[in-house]
């Protein structure tokens, strides 16, 4: 099972300063943090804050080799979490095959929200969450990891775009 999800910003892990992007579920009551690159964060942010560059980024640069080759990407998939370490697949449609891509899901994403794609999330990767009467159990249970979901458990919405990438 797939869950759509939108992205609802990005913030900043205040103590590593690691930009975390945000996805939430369009159907289901949860969320999905990904720490993620700063240039990965500054690609998705200008997709989100309309900025456009006189000259093709690199996620820009794909956009139009795949626009060109014309290639139709209808999704991309968050589709695995190994090792705290998550995995996503382009899913393409040329002329004459379809094809997948994989992917970091920093990248897929900014090439989704340029593609205006939809971003899907495998139901894997949701049980991982483990998702308890709607509370999230913390998977890592170090001090590290208790950290972590205290910063998550205390994000609100306002929290979301209040950093500048």
């Amino acid at each position: 099972m797939l869950h759509e999800m939108t992205v609802a910003g990005l913030a900043m892990d205040p103590s590593s300063n690691a930009p975390i992007l945000i996805l939430n579920s369009k159907e289901e009551d949860f969320s999905l943090p990904i720490w993620i690159g700063l240039m990965e964060a500054a690609s998705i942010a200008s997709v989100l804050q309309n900025i456009e560059f006189e000259r093709p980024m690199t996620h820009d640069l794909f956009r139009n080799f795949i626009e060109q080759a014309e290639i139709n990407v209808p999704r991309i998939e968050v589709c695995d979490l190994r090792e705290n370490t998550f995995y996503a697949k382009i899913l393409c449609k040329a002329k004459d095959r379809d094809f997948i891509v994989d992917a970091r899901p920093s990248d897929a994403i900014a090439l989704a929200l340029r593609l205006k794609a939809d971003i899907y999330v495998d139901d894997s990767v949701v049980r991982q969450l483990k998702v308890k009467n709607g509370e999230y159990e913390v998977a890592d249970d170090s001090d590290q990891g208790q950290k972590w979901a205290e910063y998550l458990k205390n994000l609100s919405p306002d929290d979301f775009g209040k950093y500048k990438i």
